[in-house]
C-alpha cells in the first residue's frame, strides 16, 4: 500500500522513488516505503490550504473535533501491541519502551480532547455600555510538522493531536530515518473521521521535501523538533515569510547529585537518565554533576551498573536498552568518545562496540562513563545523543547550579537532595524548562514541554501547547454606533 497521504488519498512517490527502513538492532532492510519528491510536498500543502480555506474543519464544533482526537486515543489502544513493535523495530528501542510510548501518545490525544472544550475565549470591559468587546480564537492555519527519529510517534503526537483539536490542517513529516508508526497514526486519524485535506503525510530528506515545509507562503506554521543546524536553518526560513515557527532542539542536560542523596537511589535515576534508549534521548541527563565528598562513590555504583545493563535488540524480552538508531549515528558517538579522550576526560567504562556474537551486525554501542570532565572539554557542552555519561564535581551548592547553568542549552535538569528548601531553591535556580528533584524523566500531557537557550522556543503539551496553535482576534461590536464627529467637512 503507498505511504504518502494526501489530499485523502493514499498514494506513492509522484517519481517511484522508495527508500529503505532499517532494523537497528541486525543492520538490515526489513520494508520500504515511499519517498516523497517536493512536488509531493508542495501538492500535500496545497491540499492543506485548501482544506483550511475551502474546507469545514475550521469550522467544525469543538466537540466535534473533540471526539475525533477521542477516537484516535481508541483506536491507538487498539493497535497498541502492532504500533509498539514497530516502534522497536524502526528506532530500536525496547518492546517494553515504545507500549509505555504508545500510552502516551493515547494520553496526550485524550489531554487534547478535553483542552480544546476548556473556554479560553474572554469578554473585556472596556468602559462603555454601548460595546460589547471580546477576544476569541482562531486556529493558525496550515502547520507544517516535522517529528525527529528518537520518539517518531510521540514527538509527532505532541503537534498534530494540538494542531487538530484547535481547528488548523496539517502537513506530517517524520524523519525519513523512522517513518512507520507515523503512518500508521496517519491511518488511525483517517479512520477516526478527519476530513480529506486536514491530514497530509510526505515522507522523505529535508534537503528534497523540507522547503516546501519551511518555506512555501502557504505554509502558516512550523513546528520542528530535531537538531539545532536544522532549525536555525527553519527558524531564518521563517522570517523571510514572517510565519510562526516553534522548534524543540535538545540538550546538554545536568544531573545535580548531593552528598544527602540516597546513593542507591541516585545512582539508579543517573542510569535512567543517562542510559534510556541508548541516550537517544533529548532530555537525557548525560552531565552527572556530584558533590565531592560523594563523587568516588557514587560514580563507583554508576559505573559497576552500567556494565551490568544488557544491550540487545528491542524485541529481546531480556534487553534494557537498544542499539543506536544507525550506523552513521554510531561512528558520531564514536567520535565523541574519540573527542573526549584527546580532551584528557578519563574513560571508565564502555567507549566501544559490544563484543558478543550476536550484537556485532546490529548498531551496539556500550554504556559509556567519562570522568575528569570540565566545561572546557567539547565532551561536555556538545549534545553527543548517545550513551554517554559524563562527571564533574563541585564542593557547594552554588558551585553546583553556576555548573548545572554553564550551558548553552536549557531543556531539562536534575537535582537530588534529602534536603526539601535545597531542592526547591536549587530548582528555582536552574535556567532549564524542566526540573525533577529526586526524579529524571517524567513527563505528563498537562504539564508544558520546552526549553531555554539554544533548547529552543515555544512549548509542547499544556495548555501552552494547544495555544501555540491558535491566534487570538480582538472583536469589538458598537451596540449603538453613531457619527464619530471627528471631522467638520
Amino acid at each position: 500500500m503507498p505511504d504518502l497521504f494526501i489530499d485523502g488519498s493514499w498514494r506513492s512517490s509522484s517519481d517511484g522513488g522508495t527508500r529503505d527502513v532499517v532494523d537497528p538492532a541486525t543492520g538490515r532492510a526489513f520494508t520500504a516505503v515511499d519517498e516523497a519528491t517536493a512536488s509531493d510536498a508542495e501538492a500535500a500543502v496545497a491540499a492543506a490550504r485548501r482544506a483550511f480555506d475551502e474546507g469545514s474543519w475550521a469550522a467544525t464544533p469543538v466537540d466535534d473535533r473533540s471526539k475525533v482526537l477521542r477516537r484516535t486515543a481508541e483506536l491507538l489502544e487498539r493497535d497498541k501491541e502492532e504500533i509498539a513493535r514497530t516502534e522497536t523495530l524502526d528506532t530500536g528501542k525496547t518492546l517494553a519502551e515504545s507500549r509505555i510510548d504508545v500510552d502516551d501518545v493515547a494520553a496526550v490525544f485524550r489531554y487534547y480532547a478535553d483542552e480544546v472544550l476548556r473556554e479560553v475565549d474572554r469578554s473585556v470591559d472596556v468602559g462603555r455600555e454601548d460595546v460589547v468587546s471580546r477576544v476569541v480564537h482562531a486556529p493558525i492555519g496550515v502547520c507544517s510538522l516535522i517529528a525527529p527519529w528518537n520518539y517518531p510517534l510521540l514527538q509527532i503526537a505532541w503537534k498534530v493531536a494540538p494542531a487538530l483539536g484547535a481547528g488548523n490542517t496539517t502537513v506530517l513529516k517524520p524523519s525519513e530515518v523512522t517513518p512507520l508508526t507515523t503512518v500508521h497514526l496517519v491511518r488511525l486519524l483517517a479512520e477516526a473521521g478527519v476530513p480529506d485535506g486536514v491530514v497530509n503525510l510526505v515522507l522523505g530528506g529535508g534537503p528534497v521535501v523540507g522547503p516546501a515545509l519551511t518555506e512555501h507562503d502557504d505554509v502558516d506554521l512550523v513546528s520542528f523538533t530535531g537538531g539545532l543546524a536544522t532549525g536555525q536553518r527553519i527558524l531564518r526560513a521563517g522570517a523571510e515569510s514572517i510565519k510562526r515557527v516553534t522548534v524543540e532542539l535538545g540538550g546538554k542536560n545536568p544531573h545535580v547529585v548531593f552528598a544527602d542523596a540516597d546513593l542507591a537511589t541516585a545512582v539508579d535515576l543517573v542510569l535512567t537518565g543517562a542510559f534510556l534508549h541508548s541516550g537517544q534521548v533529548c532530555s537525557a541527563g548525560t552531565r552527572l554533576i556530584v558533590e565531592e565528598s560523594v563523587a568516588d562513590a557514587l560514580v563507583e555504583g554508576v559505573v559497576d551498573r552500567a556494565r551490568r545493563i544488557r544491550v540487545g535488540s528491542g524485541l529481546d524480552p531480556a534487553s534494557e536498552t537498544g542499539p543506536l538508531v544507525s550506523a552513521a549515528h554510531r561512528e558520531k558517538v564514536e567520535a565523541y568518545v574519540a573527542l573526549g579522550r584527546s580532551e584528557g576526560a578519563r574513560l571508565l567504562t564502555g567507549g566501544k562496540r559490544p563484543e558478543a556474537d550476536h550484537l556485532r551486525d546490529g548498531f551496539f554501542f556500550e554504556p559509556t562513563v567519562f570522568d575528569g570532565c570540565d566545561r572546557s572539554m567539547r565532551l561536555v557542552q556538545e549534545e553527543t545523543f548517545g550513551p554517554i555519561l559524563t562527571v564533574e564535581r563541585f564542593r557547594t551548592e552554588a558551585e553546583a547550579v553556576a555548573l548545572a547553568n554553564d550551558t548553552a542549552y536549557g531543556l531539562a535538569g536534575g537535582v537530588q537532595t534529602a534536603d526539601v528548601e535545597r531542592g526547591e531553591r536549587v530548582a528555582a535556580a536552574l535556567r532549564h524548562g524542566t526540573v525533577w528533584i529526586n526524579d529524571f524523566g517524567p513527563y505528563v500531557p498537562q504539564a508544558e514541554w520546552g526549553g531555554w537557550g539554544r533548547s529552543g522556543n515555544g512549548r509542547e503539551l499544556g495548555p501552552e501547547g494547544l495555544a501555540e496553535y491558535r491566534q487570538s482576534k480582538h472583536v469589538w461590536r458598537n451596540t449603538a454606533p453613531r457619527p464619530a464627529g471627528w471631522f467638520a467637512g
